[in-house]
């Protein structure tokens, strides 16, 4: 199997992750030793306490949210066992006990490797939170798929 098409396979696996709530899947995607985390507003953690850290992270997220996770893949880099992609990250954070919902964009970046079984494993991951473009007055948009779902529906009562 092409490794691209591998690494967007485990790109979509922790896509799932997320929408699903679920801690093991999301630490799936993840090596399990010689690891790096450098995730926004936490400390730099590595093996044994970067998967620590980010099983953490994420079970306290997703006991507070309802998480919907859309991936912007900007490109994919593989050198041998070695790869790279970045991208953007926007998080669609919906309250389990009621409020407003919450819209992040992080950039990030993540170095995989591939492992003694064929796998691709993210083993450095970099994240931050995105600001918006300016330019002329126009502001970048963001969670394109979110504002023509709520056109459709402002355009469905008229």
């Amino acid at each position: 199997m092409d490794d691209i098409y591998q690494i967007n396979v485990a790109k979509t696996e922790f896509r799932e992750a997320y929408n699903r709530g679920d801690v093991e899947q999301l630490l799936s995607v993840f090596g399990e030793e010689n690891i790096m985390d450098m995730s926004e507003g936490g400390p730099t953690r590595s093996d044994g306490a970067a998967r620590e850290g980010l099983r953490e992270h994420s079970a306290e997220l997703f006991e507070e949210f309802s998480v919907s996770l859309a991936v912007i893949v900007g490109e994919i880099i593989v050198l041998g066992n070695t790869a790279y992609d970045f991208g953007w990250h926007e998080f669609t954070l919906m309250p389990k006990n009621g409020g407003e919902t919450i819209r992040k964009r992080h950039r990030y970046f993540e170095l995989w490797k591939k492992n003694s079984s064929g796998d691709w494993k993210i083993c450095f991951f970099i994240n931050n939170l995105d600001v918006r473009e300016e330019l002329l007055g126009q502001v970048s948009h963001w969670f394109l798929s979110e504002e023509r779902a709520e056109t459709d529906r402002g355009s469905m009562g008229s």
